[in-house]
C-alpha cells in the first residue's frame, strides 16, 4: 500500500515538473520563476492595497567600558521613510537627516532620532510621520548594529565611486582627494581616496558614516543612498553571488534586523521586486533651511517645509506612473526638430549634460539650456516631459542610448517623483542624467 501511495505521489509530481518545464519554456521564463509565479503570491494579494509605506532606522551604538558595543535606548542614526509601490514596481527611498527638530509626545521639541530613544520603535513611528504629515507607517524595519557591515560583507563587497564632498555635492574638486578620518572611541577608522574601488563592508559602513566635512549629514545621507543602489546593483547584477550566499544573507537578517513583517510578507517582496532595474529605486532627501542651537540638543536642522511636503506627495502618497511608450509610427509622427530640451546633469560626472545634448542635438532636436540638476546622485536618467505636444518626453527618449531606452518618462503636469526641474520658458522636455549614462557602454572613451 505505502509503495502504491509513494508511486502515486512520485507521478503527480513528475507531471507536474513537466507541466511546469513546459510553461517556463512557453513563456521564456527560467524555472524558478516559473515556481514563484505560481507559488508565492503578489504583494498586492498578501497586503491587499497598491503600495506599503515602511519605516526603516539604523541604530546607533556606542562602547561601554569593557569597549563591548551596545544600542540600549539608543537613538536612530539612519531614517527612511520608504514606499513600496506595487503598482508601478517602483521603490522610494526618503532619507530624513537625524538632527532634523520635531516635535516630542509631549510637546517638546527635539532632534527626530530621539523619539527612538525616548520610545522604541512605536513613538518613532509617530513621531516621524506626524513629522512628514502621513497617517503612518504600515511596517518597519529596525538595523542593529552592524548590519549593513554584514550584508555586505556577505555578498564579497560593492563596487563604490567614492567622493569628496565637494565631488559628491558639486560634481567639482574631484581631484583624488582623500577621506582620512579616525576615532579610536568609536571604532571608526576610513582611509579612502576618491574614484571607483572595491569597498569590504567595514570599509563601505565608513564611507557612509563619514562626516567630517563641510556638508555633514546631507553629504552623508547621499553617500548612504550610493551604498543603497550598489548594494541592490550586486544583489540584482551578479545572481550566482547572491545564490551561493544565500544562507549567510538569511543568517545576517535574523541576526541584525527587526521586523514586523512576517516571513510570508518578505518572501512575497522579495519574489516581486527580484531583477528590478536600478531607474526603478527613487532616492531623495528633506532639505533643510538653516540650524539653531536647540536646547540640550545643540545644532539642530530646520526643515524645508515646502520641499518637505513636495517630497512626502510625489514619493510617499502619490507617485507617478511613467508614461507608457507609443508605437512607432506615433513617435515618428514628431519632428525631433520642433521639441526644445533641457538637459541637466544629475550624474555627479563632468561633461555628461554636455554629452547627452551633443547626442540629442545630432537626432534632430532643438537644445536649449543645459546646467546642472538640484542634486548630482541620480542613478537613474529621468525624462520630464511639460510640453503640449503627446509623447515629446518618449520621442526624446528614443534618441537616448539604448541602455537608456528604459529611463521614467514622466509629465511635470501631475505630480513628479523628483523635485520638477526648472525649466526655460520654451522648453518642452527636460532631461535629467543620471549615472547610468556615465556607466553606459554606449559612451565608453571617457568623459568630456
Amino acid at each position: 500500500m505505502l509503495k502504491r501511495v509513494a508511486l502515486v505521489v512520485a507521478l503527480v509530481v513528475l507531471g507536474a515538473g513537466a507541466a511546469l518545464a513546459g510553461y517556463a519554456i512557453v513563456e521564456h521564463r527560467n524555472p524558478v520563476s516559473a515556481i514563484s509565479q505560481i507559488f508565492v503570491p503578489l504583494p498586492q494579494q498578501v497586503f491587499g492595497k497598491q503600495n506599503l509605506l515602511v519605516l526603516v532606522e539604523g541604530l546607533d551604538y556606542d562602547y561601554n567600558d569593557k569597549d563591548e558595543e551596545y544600542s540600549t535606548n539608543s537613538r536612530s542614526d539612519v531614517i527612511w521613510a520608504v514606499n513600496l509601490d506595487f503598482a508601478n514596481k517602483r521603490i522610494y527611498q526618503l532619507s530624513i537627516p537625524r538632527d532634523m527638530i520635531a516635535t516630542m509626545p509631549n510637546g517638546s521639541q527635539a532632534k527626530i532620532n530621539e523619539a527612538q530613544s525616548e520610545g522604541g520603535v512605536k513613538e518613532a513611528k509617530s513621531v516621524i510621520a506626524q513629522w512628514l504629515g502621513i497617517s503612518g507607517f504600515d511596517r518597519y524595519v529596525i538595523l542593529r548594529i552592524d548590519a549593513t557591515k554584514a550584508f555586505i560583507g556577505a555578498i564579497g563587497g560593492v563596487d563604490i565611486d567614492v567622493k569628496s564632498s565637494d565631488c559628491l555635492r558639486y560634481k567639482t574638486g574631484c581631484t583624488g582627494e582623500r577621506l582620512d578620518y579616525d576615532d579610536s572611541w568609536g571604532h571608526l577608522h576610513i582611509h579612502l581616496k576618491e574614484g571607483m574601488q572595491h569597498l569590504t563592508g567595514e570599509q563601505a559602513v565608513g564611507y557612509m558614516r563619514y562626516r567630517e566635512d563641510w556638508c555633514s549629514d546631507p553629504c552623508r545621507i547621499m553617500r548612504q543612498q550610493q551604498v543603497l543602489h550598489a548594494l541592490a546593483d550586486k544583489l540584482r547584477g551578479d545572481k550566482l553571488n547572491t545564490l551561493l550566499h544565500i544562507g549567510d544573507l538569511l543568517a545576517v537578517f535574523r541576526k541584525y534586523v527587526n521586523t514586523d513583517f512576517t516571513d510570508s510578507e518578505l518572501l512575497s517582496l522579495a519574489d516581486y521586486y527580484q531583477g528590478m532595474p536600478s531607474n526603478a529605486i527613487v532616492t531623495n532627501q528633506v532639505p533643510y533651511t538653516g540650524d539653531v542651537d536647540l536646547p540640550n540638543y545643540g545644532d539642530s536642522l530646520v526643515p524645508d517645509t515646502a520641499a518637505r511636503a513636495h517630497l512626502v506627495a510625489t514619493m510617499l502618497t502619490a507617485p507617478p506612473a511613467p508614461i507608457a511608450s507609443p508605437d512607432a509610427l506615433a513617435l515618428a509622427a514628431i519632428p525631433p526638430s520642433t521639441l526644445r530640451v533641457d538637459v541637466e546633469n544629475g550624474s555627479g560626472v563632468t561633461g555628461a549634460a554636455r554629452r547627452v545634448a551633443a547626442l540629442l542635438k545630432a537626432a534632430g532636436f532643438t537644445i536649449g539650456e543645459i546646467g546642472d540638476a538640484d542634486r548630482s546622485t541620480y542613478t537613474a536618467t529621468e525624462i520630464h516631459e511639460h510640453s503640449s505636444v503627446t509623447f515629446a518626453g518618449a520621442r526624446v527618449r528614443e534618441a537616448l542610448p539604448g541602455s537608456l531606452r528604459n529611463a521614467s518618462v514622466v509629465s511635470d503636469s501631475a505630480s513628479t517623483a523628483s523635485p520638477v526641474p526648472t525649466t526655460s520658458p520654451s522648453s518642452d522636455v527636460t532631461v535629467i542624467v543620471g549615472s547610468d549614462f556615465a556607466k553606459s557602454s554606449d559612451v565608453a572613451g571617457g568623459h568630456s
